[in-house]
């Protein structure tokens, strides 16, 4: 029984790894093929450009004449950045909707209409996008600076975002019509996957610092455990459906922050207030005791926001960087050096994804017992 466990504990490991690795060079071709398409996009503009632009003309060589030099920064810029078109291979892409507000009222359109920022489309306003800003202009293209528009588009990371709640809902329909129609026992089929992850999150986030308050904030750390590795793993397929920087954007984090930050507050207690306003220290310490205090209100919530953004994009940008260090130098060898590098830093990324989810949620159970369970914990001091 002993070496059978073994060959199966064995056999999992194997099965981990080998799917480990396969979904890293995925990955990797997958970033490589981005790259080298969103160059091929903008060719023909660039080629413009230089044939009609003397100066930079006398600085090309014959033999580079009409080719582009390759942005390691514009590429993993575009990346990790939120888009209004999905690319999904080549020069095919996903065109998203474009809803847009000025004093004229709302306008409509496909993304399609910009041909990737090569077009000027025309509607209430002119308008083009410039770094996946759009801008009123002209009949000659120039910036209309008063015309103050406001972008309500559904760009790549709105639309990563519904698919996500979508996709979280179904998941966790499906488990609860499950222990709906069976009760509490064996867990069948996605039931079997998720239980141990929830007593996880119970047992040892939620439970640990929220004590008798566990089960009224239990949906709330449920929610944004999921919400946030969902959608982390999601950022790690670099393919539709994903693709997308969701947990990179500091305005996602920065919506979850505010969240664990008015929860916290509103259901803080008197004790909780006093121990601001009314430290237990001389009252000649007040006057700096207090301002310190209040600020540390607001930089844990702040701290919360910073650390979930700047992991996920951080890890983007290490990927990338590697990846298109065999474009910049054109060298097979280097694509080759550093292969097993971005295979490995692409597996610490699996781990990061679960990581950020469980230290944004046990933070965020940690501020939120700090202010309802400080009463029990004067008592019992």
């Amino acid at each position: 029984m002993t070496h059978i466990n073994n060959f199966k504990s064995t056999y999992y490991s194997l099965k981990t790894l080998i799917l480990t690795i396969v979904f890293s060079f995925v990955s990797i071709f997958s970033f490589a093929n981005h790259t080298t398409s969103s160059s091929a996009t903008d060719s023909s503009k660039i080629e413009t450009a230089t044939i009609h632009s003397s100066e930079a003309s006398e600085n090309i060589s014959p033999e580079n004449h009409g080719e582009e030099k390759f942005d390691i920064n514009k590429t993993i810029m575009e990346h990790v950045a939120d888009a209004h078109d999905w690319h999904l291979w080549g020069h095919t892409s996903i065109h998203l909707p474009v809803i847009l507000y000025t004093d004229k009222g709302l306008d409509v359109f496909s993304s399609g209409k910009f041909n990737h920022g090569h077009d000027i489309y025309i509607g209430k306003y002119s308008y083009k996008i410039e770094h996946e800003k759009i801008h009123a202009v002209d009949e000659n293209g120039n910036v209309l600076s008063d015309i103050k528009v406001l972008d309500f588009s559904i760009t790549k990371n709105v639309a990563t975002l519904l698919i996500s709640v979508f996709g979280l809902m179904l998941i966790f329909l499906t488990v609860a019509n499950g222990y709906a129609k069976r009760g509490i026992g064996a867990p069948k089929g996605i039931q079997s996957w998720l239980e141990p992850i929830i007593l996880f999150v119970r047992d040892d986030i939620a439970a640990p610092n929220l004590g008798k308050h566990t089960n009224k904030y239990m949906p709330y750390l449920l929610t944004v455990f999921f919400f946030i590795w969902f959608n982390n793993m999601l950022g790690l397929i670099p393919f539709f459906p994903g693709g997308a920087n969701v947990t990179g954007n500091i305005a996602v984090t920065m919506i979850l922050s505010v969240i664990t930050f008015v929860l916290t507050n509103i259901n803080a207690k008197k004790a909780y207030w006093k121990h601001i306003f009314l430290p237990h220290v001389p009252l000649w310490l007040y006057p700096l005791m207090i301002p310190v205090e209040i600020i540390g209100i607001f930089t844990k919530p702040f701290a919360l926001m910073i650390r979930l953004f700047a992991n996920i994009t951080a890890g983007h940008i290490l990927v990338l960087s590697l990846v298109c260090l065999a474009i910049l130098f054109k060298s097979f060898a280097v694509g080759f050096a550093t292969t097993p590098l971005i295979v490995f830093i692409s597996a610490i990324e699996l781990l990061v994804a679960f990581l950020q989810a469980f230290i944004f949620t046990i933070l965020s159970a940690l501020f939120i017992g700090m202010a309802v369970n400080i009463e029990s914990e004067e008592a019992h001091h």
